[in-house]
């Protein structure tokens, strides 16, 4: 791997050349109002698109293939007004343009999207449609900022993408999860002061840090000095996400010594949030710290802590939506006349940065990063293995399960009950545990948490040179080490006093075989105890050129990932001292170690029509390895590893026309990508499982992991943005995305499970191919498109207001009824009344209904001494629209005797759950800055 590593940077090192040239522009950026310097402000070439940003002292240089003549240097940073600036240059001549000025942008639109969509972690526990609108918020692009203000609350994503395929950086550290890829915003949610300093590549353009994803990546930066000097104090409310949030920010500036520091802290909290028993509760603390060793070497430390603990809501059929409302939350009681939530999300992970800033010389750097996260991801549930299911929502307490059974004055009864209260109910949970107390027996009901204590230690060194008026070249190693430990933890008895035992009740096997029938109690760990190690070790070399009609740039990535299994306990299902079969999988000790090589390769072109038309093409092919959670069938249970895993491959392209003029600017993009050999893993319980004797006791019904196989997916599609100047006070904007996302091939499933006897003692059984190919991929509306206004008065007050338009989304199918399995019987030959015409109706994806959100935003701001006073806020869904997001079929009717009686009086007991959006909805902010 070395070896190709220096081959693969020798390639593209070896096509530079050296050109001389003196023709040169340059010049610096102060506030308008403090006179002090602003780091970190993009200054383009609007002619070329040539950009670069301003320095610790504001400062910025074009020594590069600068064009002649005529031209437009346009200079704009996060909270500030852009502005143009046209100049003349003359070949061999230097254009020196100090001390021009930015004005605070007082309308601050960003801050006020940015806190609600981060902090949405849309269905995060099932189908994985979470939003990206921290990663393209920062974007100059019409349709990026469009899909990540508008569109992200209704579980849009961009090219039908998940989060994983974009990359998140803070100072040159990748902060995405190597658990399931995705970064977690959470980590540092709240510091939206601190987090405003971004450097943004979108699709396959070329970053300066990292290879990137498919969606681009987006680099945070946290230096000091680059903050704007000054202070500012905020207060939200909203009864979105929370109810209430304050900050406070200061940075120093510059200081002598060559000193610099920025910090930070904030609170957000609310008792609910738009859906009830949502509870939130986030602190958030930040110091960043820089010392300017030097003209050539600077040294900065970051420190980011924000524990939160936020309640989760849940999903629901729509018997229940139909009873209860788009608000109802089947996870929460009343105890002792509060709100008690029994799935609580909680993260505390710490975050330290130590990054060292080379300036080797004017045109090269090198930029060397330490990063280090370590602390605890919690999700609670209850455990109710000595007793009946709490929920108020089970399926056997709503009236569809009475009305299935003839008997309607139970649904009545059922009905009214559920209407009436439908919540857990604590006490009664409570009362239980405290009878067992009386006979000496275990606890019936517990709360308990699946944690992840992860630790992880990420070194890198970044290189960018400019060889010439022409050439840069980047390049970047990076190394990441991540011991994750995994467990189940009793976090509440619930008012047991004799412990919770240490075994499944359902199958009857010892969670931990070495010491077993073993009473837990609060703080003891239980069901499951493993780590999981990784370390990944990757480079990336690229050059980019630039002239005068055109630019373009290769780029190459190598990365070699291992993954292993340690189990801590031994679960007596899997115990090595029973002889299950040759396929019999372990789980105790140390598992195999799992190897993977991923290589990437991307290259792309700019045409300069001219100054205002221009033509950019991208395209990109690259492997990578699964991610942690598809590696393992079980990892809770077992070493089982997924069946012929390999690494995963992306294929992607674009092709764009832009547009800009001082009055519209515009863009058209296609695009394609292609996944193919991806792994997914999923757990439910099923009935009408067709696998005879290899189910204990011959039944059809049992808790399973279901495993896809070589899973190819589809994105294809077209995205617009478009923006219009039409008057000095007026914009017209409007943006779109048509995309079709389908599954591209029929993938492979099994099913492993506890409960599985087969002969081979591999407790697995396969049922060959899901039949998915053009089914539609969920995750949110396939076509979306926005159009709306901006006016902004002279006098500092405006307002805005969009119309959003969503189609074409659908329900995430399951895949175990696409397979041979719904139509056979337990005995494995074929159902006898099997009808092929109602087969098809039942196996029909749902198509969501299509809807329109219509959202209002303004604000004022004054200006009193030094100080600047902002108020603003937004309305979302003004019109109250009631729409579904996504949702998912359950996998609990898995033939097609099942699902047939279950949907045979239109309201199924296991039918789809959904999400529902958010009802018309406010956010109010107001902030003091100085």
């Amino acid at each position: 791997m070395k070896k190709s590593l220096i081959i693969l940077l020798l390639g593209i090192l070896s096509s530079f050349t050296m050109v001389a040239q003196s023709t040169i522009i340059k010049g610096s950026v102060k506030d308008a109002a403090s006179s002090e310097p602003i780091p970190d402000v993009t200054i383009t070439i609007e002619e070329t698109q040539q950009t670069t940003l301003t320095n610790g002292f504001g400062e910025f240089v074009f020594s590069n293939n600068v064009p002649l003549g005529e031209q437009v240097l346009r200079i704009s940073k996060e909270g500030y007004v852009t502005k143009r600036y046209p100049i003349i240059v003359n070949e061999g001549k230097t254009v020196d343009i100090t001390d021009m000025i930015l004005d605070i942008d007082v309308s601050d639109v960003q801050d006020m999207f940015t806190i609600t969509l981060s902090d949405d972690e849309l269905n995060d526990d099932t189908s994985g449609a979470d939003n990206i609108s921290g990663l393209l918020s920062s974007s100059l692009d019409i349709f990026q900022r469009t899909a990540a203000f508008e569109f992200s609350s209704s579980f849009f994503k961009v090219r039908g993408l998940d989060s994983e395929n974009g990359s998140v950086l803070m100072n040159g550290i990748e902060m995405n999860k190597l658990y399931n890829g995705r970064p977690q915003w959470s980590n540092w949610g709240g510091l939206n002061d601190m987090m405003r300093n971004q450097v943004l590549t979108t699709g396959l353009t070329p970053s300066d840090y990292n290879f990137g994803g498919v969606l681009g990546s987006s680099n945070i930066i946290t230096r000091a000095s680059s903050y704007r000097k000054g202070g500012r104090v905020t207060f939200s409310s909203s009864n979105r996400s929370y109810t209430n949030r304050a900050m406070a920010s200061y940075a120093s500036g510059l200081l002598e010594g060559g000193w610099s520091y920025a910090l930070m802290i904030g609170r957000r909290w609310g008792e609910e949030g738009f859906v009830d028993g949502t509870l939130y509760d986030s602190n958030s603390f930040f110091a960043s710290v820089e010392k300017k060793i030097n003209e050539k070497h600077s040294i900065n430390f970051t420190s980011v802590y924000t524990p939160n603990r936020r309640g989760k809501s849940s999903p629901n059929t729509q018997e229940i939506y139909d009873l209860k409302g788009i608000k109802y939350n089947e996870y929460w009681g009343s105890l002792d006349g509060e709100q008690r939530n029994s799935r609580i999300k909680e993260v505390e992970e710490p975050i330290f940065m130590l990054n060292h800033y080379w300036d080797i010389s004017s045109k090269t750097r090198l930029n060397t990063n330490v990063g280090y996260q370590f602390g605890k991801q919690g999700n609670s549930r209850l455990d109710y293995s000595g007793g009946a299911n709490p929920s108020a929502a089970y399926y056997q307490l709503l009236p569809s399960y009475h009305v299935q059974r003839g008997d309607l004055d139970r649904a009545y009864l059922a009905e009214q009950e559920f209407i009436e209260d439908g919540q857990l109910d604590w006490n009664r949970i409570i009362d239980a545990n405290v009878t067992n107390n009386i006979s000496d027996t275990s606890s019936a009901y517990a709360l308990y948490e699946d944690r992840a204590d992860d630790k992880q230690l990420t070194v890198n060194s970044i290189f960018t040179s400019e060889i010439n008026d022409n050439i840069i070249i980047n390049g970047a190693v990076n190394y990441k080490n991540l011991k994750s430990e995994n467990f189940g933890e009793v976090i509440d008895l619930l008012g047991s006093d004799v412990g919770l035992l240490n075994v499944d009740s359902f199958d009857g096997y010892q969670y931990d075989n070495r010491n077993s029938d073993r009473l837990v109690g609060e703080g003891d760990k239980y069901r499951y105890n493993y780590n999981l190690y990784a370390d990944i070790l990757s480079a990336y070399a690229q050059g980019q050129f630039k002239y005068n009609k055109f630019d373009f740039y290769v780029s190459g990535s190598i990365t070699s990932t291992t993954y292993q299994r340690e189990g801590l306990w031994e679960n007596s299902r899997f115990d090595e001292a029973q002889t299950f079969g040759p396929e019999a999988p372990t789980s105790y000790g140390k598992g195999e170690e799992l190897s993977f090589t991923g290589v990437g390769g991307k290259a792309g072109v700019t045409y300069k029509i001219s100054g205002k038309h221009l033509i950019d093409v991208n395209g990109g092919y690259l492997t990578r390895a699964p991610n942690l959670r598809n590696t393992y069938s079980n990892s809770r249970e077992n070493h089982s590893v997924v069946r012929n895993i390999s690494e995963e491959t992306v294929t992607s392209f674009d092709a764009s026309y832009i547009f800009r003029s001082p009055i519209v600017n515009a863009k058209i993009t296609g695009f394609y990508t292609k996944i193919e050999d991806a792994n997914e893993v999923g757990f439910y319980y099923a009935d009408g499982i067709s696998g005879g004797n290899e189910i204990a006791d011959n039944d059809t019904s049992a808790f399973v992991q279901e495993v896809l196989t070589g899973i190819d997916k589809n994105h294809l599609g077209v995205e617009l943005g478009i923006e219009a100047q039409v008057t000095p006070t007026i914009k017209l904007k409007g943006a779109a995305s048509i995309g079709q996302y389908t599954y591209g091939n029929n993938p492979n499933l099994y099913l492993t499970s506890a409960s599985f006897e087969t002969a081979d003692g591999s407790g697995s059984i396969d049922y060959g191919q899901a039949n998915l190919k053009d089914y539609k991929l969920a995750g949110g509306p396939q076509r979306a498109a926005s159009i709306g206004f901006e006016y902004r008065d002279p006098d500092f007050w405006w307002f805005g207001a969009t119309a959003n338009f969503f189609s074409n989304a659908y329900i995430d199918v399951n895949a175990l009824t696409r397979t041979e399995n719904f139509y056979l019987a337990s005995d494995g030959l074929p159902i006898n009344d099997y009808d092929e015409e109602l087969a098809t109706e039942l196996l029909k994806q749902e198509k969501i209904t299509d809807y329109m959100v219509v959202n209002l935003v303004g604000g004022k701001s004054w200006k009193v001494d030094q100080y600047y006073i902002s108020l603003f806020a937004s309305v979302g869904n003004l019109l109250d629209e009631i729409y579904k997001t996504g949702g998912f079929e359950q996998g609990r009717n898995a033939n097609y005797t099942e699902l047939k009686e279950d949907n045979a009086d239109g309201t199924p007991r296991f039918g789809s759950k959904y999400w529902y959006g958010r009802g018309a909805n406010y956010f109010v902010n107001l902030n003091v800055r100085f």
